[in-house]
């Protein structure tokens, strides 16, 4: 059963003005979390006089850079915000982690937990201790000590808070939710003969034939928990074509049936899985019919878990994410929605990924609204509300603003020239909009987790290892790597890399096959930080890496310290590891342009991609860094804290 661990401590409650009378309270802070807003383009908009809002922010409180977190990447910064401490100490230390033994990556953030006790009757099994979804983040979520001290607190759409912390009053989950396939996975149907099925990331593609003008495949989602032959949950898809009207009459399961032009967009459909006769699974995606002709094509979202019929832990109480699709409209639940990877896997082309994009951020704005006009009336203290649209359009297309990146050309990146900057307007709009509600009593906060930066150059940290020795290869003949590390000769290596900035000593003891003792640990990763450091990008002169951290030096939290790799490294700005190499891929060059990825990152040396923070007046407790916002927004409330405990 869920429960809601909070005190509120009535005559505290009074003496911060919230009362029984439900009026609000003297003291307000409200923070937006602007993902991926960097220093550097805000201040030259500002400078431009095109975000008026922010400059008044300037003018009346405070604008300077935030130091965001090593490494610079989404969860581990938003976990340093959330907790108070560094990676050292949530255990959040990239979007992936490995267990040392299998050698296999899993999700940093968020997964099962033990496995229990399992009922078994016939062809099913019923889970009944154990097996639970649990957050992998350690420490106790700021917001704990707010409502400690009688401050009611909203947390929507926080990052790596899923499943939701149940420690505020109202909370909504945000990335590192999950779709119905456990992670975030487009559908992609086509009638094109041989079109390419296997190695597609971020998705799935499914043939399908067209005879006398339909076609029917199935919906998958994930494998059903139940059986104990285990095969996928699915509905049935069918496609019916107009080819004089030039449109399609779609039919999903057994009730969901709606129509779309070539080039049109869906509303959000509702799904149902069967688990059991009884019970089914609820879901929600939205379609896109691509064309019709010469071939069928069809882009299906990541199936969803409904809003309105919640099989998942998206929202503190149960029934809030329930509340916010009733006024506002089914939304996805999804931690990140722009389906960044359906474009750079060519499912989608870049004019679609960026309405499909519009999509997603118009409906956080409009919830936004909502939510906003909902805090302002209520007796709650504290609001956060988090909007990602900027980072994955950065993502997706920074280089519209740099014809030099090697990728400028492959791309219709010059149809969008002022395309990011626009952005930026439009969260100018919005703290325009929240100023005008809150009023001049509440403390407004904005911030963001990190900067960004073109992506020019490309960084297998596992084929530089080969390169230098400190990697050794089972068949070094082998024109392509199989990945994930089945060519390596584990009893050669010393160190190999897992996810974009990490690098893991080969442990005796630790890892599955180590060979290194202990003992040599320490002298192996000097070996390797100063052969980094010596490192020279053939194509640019410069340093590839200009930062190389050993864990136990850059972490003052020291108690998830073994979760984590032995280094991790920051690469110069413009360079990142590759995507490839942190799923332990070994490709023929240990740099490369940048050609087959997105053209825009952060995940790069820490001191060079800050974030932002703006505050309407001087906060009470400084903070000029990620991790310690938190402690300063504690401090606002004039609450004495020990926060973060731990180490």
């Amino acid at each position: 059963m869920r429960t809601r661990l909070f005190i509120v401590a009535a005559s505290l409650a009074a003496t911060l003005g919230c009362g029984g009378d439900g009026s609000p309270p003297e003291k307000r802070v409200i923070v937006l979390g602007f993902d991926g807003m960097d220093y550097g383009l805000t201040r030259q908009l500002i400078d431009e006089g095109r975000l008026p809002n922010f400059a008044r922010l300037e003018r009346e409180g405070f604008f300077a850079p935030l130091e965001t977190a090593v490494p610079p990447e989404s969860p581990v910064a938003w976990s340093n915000f959330i907790t108070g401490m560094d990676a050292g100490g949530h255990g959040i230390f990239d979007f992936v982690h490995r267990d040392p033994k299998t050698m296999f990556p899993y999700a940093s953030d968020s997964g099962t937990s033990g496995e229990g006790f399992t009922l078994k009757l016939g062809n099913y099994q019923f889970q009944l201790t154990g097996g639970t979804y649990e957050s992998l983040r350690k420490g106790d979520p700021f917001w704990k000590v707010l409502e400690e001290n009688g401050i009611e607190s909203w947390v929507l759409r926080m990052p790596a808070n899923y499943p939701t912390s149940e420690l505020a009053t109202r909370e909504l989950s945000g990335m590192g939710t999950p779709d119905l396939n456990g992670a975030s996975f487009f559908s992609y149907y086509t009638s094109e003969l041989f079109y390419p099925t296997e190695g597609v990331t971020g998705g799935e593609v499914f043939e399908w034939d067209v005879y006398d003008d339909m076609a029917e495949q199935k919906l998958y989602a994930s494998e059903n928990p139940v059986l104990i032959e285990t095969e996928r949950m699915a509905t049935d898809l069918r496609v019916y074509i107009d080819r004089d009207a030039n449109a399609a009459k779609f039919e999903v399961g057994d009730s969901v049936e709606f129509v779309l032009g070539v080039g049109e967009w869906s509303e959000w459909q509702p799904l149902e899985f069967e688990v059991l006769p009884i019970q089914t699974l609820h879901g929600a995606a939205i379609f896109y019919l691509k064309s019709i002709e010469p071939e069928l094509e069809v882009y299906v979202s990541p199936i969803n878990f409904d809003p309105l019929a919640p099989d998942a832990p998206v929202s503190t109480p149960p029934d809030y994410s329930i509340k916010l699709a009733e006024a506002t409209g089914r939304f996805y639940t999804q931690g990140m929605p722009e389906d960044t990877k359906a474009f750079t896997e060519g499912v989608l082309e870049l004019d679609q990924f960026v309405e499909q994009a519009k999509i997603a951020g118009g409906e956080i704005r409009k919830q936004y609204t909502h939510v906003l006009n909902d805090w302002v009336e209520s007796s709650a203290g504290f609001l956060f509300y988090y909007m990602g649209n900027v980072d994955q359009f950065s993502h997706a297309l920074w280089a519209s603003m740099d014809p030099k990146h090697p990728a400028y050309e492959l791309y219709d990146y010059a149809s969008y020239p002022d395309f990011i900057p626009s952005l930026y307007e439009g969260l100018d709009e919005v703290l325009g909009q929240t100023l005008a509600a809150v009023g001049d009593e509440t403390t407004v906060v904005v911030m963001s987790d990190h900067g960004f930066a073109s992506w020019h150059r490309s960084f297998n940290i596992n084929t530089w290892l080969v390169e230098n020795g400190f990697m050794a290869l089972k068949d070094p003949t082998l024109e392509e790597d199989p990945g994930f590390f089945m060519n390596v000769d584990w009893s050669r290596t010393r160190a190999y890399g897992m996810g974009v900035n990490g690098l893991y000593i080969n442990l005796h003891g630790r890892e599955k096959n180590g060979a290194v003792e202990p003992t040599e640990r320490r002298a192996v990763m000097d070996e390797i930080a100063a052969a980094l450091l010596e490192t020279i990008d053939p194509k640019t002169g410069e340093r590839a890496v200009t930062k190389v951290y050993a864990a136990e030096e850059i972490y003052r939290n020291r108690g998830s310290l073994e979760i984590g790799p032995d280094i991790q490294l920051g690469f110069t700005k413009g360079t990142r590891g590759s995507g490839k190499g942190a799923l332990g891929d070994i490709e023929p060059e240990f740099v490369r342009d940048n050609l087959d990825d997105w053209p825009g990152d952060h995940i790069m040396d820490h001191e060079t991609v800050p974030g932002v923070l703006f505050t309407s007046r001087p906060l009470a407790q400084k903070a000029p860094t990620i991790q310690s916002l938190a402690t300063a927004i504690i401090a606002e409330f004039g609450i004495d804290s020990t926060f973060p405990e731990g180490d």
